[in-house]
């Protein structure tokens, strides 16, 4: 016996050639090629046949090396879903004893399946790949009908399965740093400092994956994102810090929350937050900086290294204070402001929403909306 032959089912593994349902309203089809005839040899793939309805045609092809016997239907024959079209033998002499199995949704008997597997209506599916699922467990009503299933993609669903996380599966404490230039970098240390956190990896559209920041490895651009939330990570720090564009930062958020992503906020452990301040979700407060009494941070609010917002200060969503800015009691800073490092801001003084205030400036008086106060210049000028 030559290697060939080994391969094959034994005569008792003789496999059913079943006429699959192309359309889940029309079960009957027309058989308009026979690419195969009795007794012929064919291999794994090999097109057996071809099939049409009135919308749509497919090629039937073998699913195991073997011997086309007992065929069934000629050229121009109509045939139904579930019709044996012939049997694939180990040997040429073989012949089947059985008669066709009846029109329905019952898979007959083979090797390998103890008792007939049930179909539901519509479902087309392969004979390995109906097995797979059967030692799966896999209830064949959660496959939608249309599409012939084989058995990689019987293998791709199960795996789809897989990856659905129960709850405690979550890992909470795990975060990832968006963002992996230097204000990720300022996070990355922050973060450990807390010690309360994991930090999973860094994404960053900008580098490639597998390199190495402060021991954290980038995993990969924002496409990384559903996959990571599949593995059980929920949070993430931004870090573009967006000095030049505050809109890149926004959108930053925007892909982290359609991606089911929260933000926390993160404190560094050095710097002071007075128990009546309020810090929204997203907001980063860093080394030595302090948040006076009844202050609030709106959401993604940056207030970096050394800067002091006292009492009653209202700093709104992704307003970004640079290292060292003194802002007075009473002070409002309007969204997506940036105030620059060293800038010192008057008593209810209100800077408006947009505005840059340069490095070093003092705001003697409010700023409107879109308004540009420049560095180290006294406001008014």
């Amino acid at each position: 016996m030559n290697n060939n032959q080994r391969s094959m089912p034994t005569p008792s593994n003789a496999v059913p050639v079943l006429i699959p349902l192309l359309n889940p309203n029309e079960p009957e089809a027309r058989l308009v090629s026979l690419s195969v005839q009795e007794g012929e040899h064919v291999s794994t793939e090999t097109p057996l046949c071809t099939l049409e309805t009135t919308k749509s045609t497919a090629a039937v092809v073998a699913e195991s090396e073997g011997y086309v016997k007992g065929l069934r239907f000629g050229e121009g024959d109509t045939v139904n879903a579930g019709d044996i079209l012939c049997y694939l033998a180990s040997t040429p002499d073989w012949t089947p004893s059985e008669e066709p199995s009846p029109k329905g949704s019952a898979a007959p008997h083979s090797p390998g399946i103890e008792h007939p597997v049930e179909i539901p209506t519509g479902l087309r599916i392969t004979r390995p790949a109906l097995e797979l699922a059967r030692q799966a467990g896999l209830d064949l009503r959660q496959l939608p009908a249309g599409p012939l299933f084989t058995e990689p993609m019987i293998q791709d669903f199960i795996g789809s399965l897989d990856e659905v996380l129960l709850e405690d599966e979550i890992d909470p404490m795990a975060l990832i740093i968006f963002g992996g230039g230097g204000h990720g970098k300022t996070l990355i240390e922050l973060v450990r400092a807390l010690g309360t956190y994991r930090i999973a990896g860094i994404v960053d559209d900008g580098f490639p994956a597998g390199e190495n920041i402060l021991g954290i490895t980038l995993l990969g651009g924002a496409e990384t994102l559903p996959s990571l939330y599949k593995k059980g990570i929920r949070q993430a720090v931004n870090a573009i810090g967006g000095i030049s564009n505050p809109a890149v930062r926004r959108q930053v958020f925007k892909q982290l929350a359609q991606s089911g992503f929260t933000c926390p906020a993160v404190v560094h452990p050095s710097a002071v937050v007075e128990p009546s301040a309020a810090l929204s979700p997203g907001v980063q407060v860093f080394s030595q900086a302090y948040i006076g009494s009844q202050a609030r941070l709106g959401f993604g609010v940056i207030a970096n290294t050394g800067v002091v917002v006292s009492h009653d200060c209202i700093v709104e969503d992704y307003a970004n204070l640079s290292p060292g800015a003194l802002l007075a009691g009473g002070v409002r800073v309007g969204q997506a402001a940036l105030i620059g490092m060293g800038v010192t801001i008057n008593l209810g003084v209100t800077v408006g929403a947009g505005a840059r205030i340069g490095n070093g400036a003092t705001v003697k008086t409010d700023v409107p909306q879109g308004g540009i106060v420049r560095a180290g210049t006294i406001w008014p000028e």
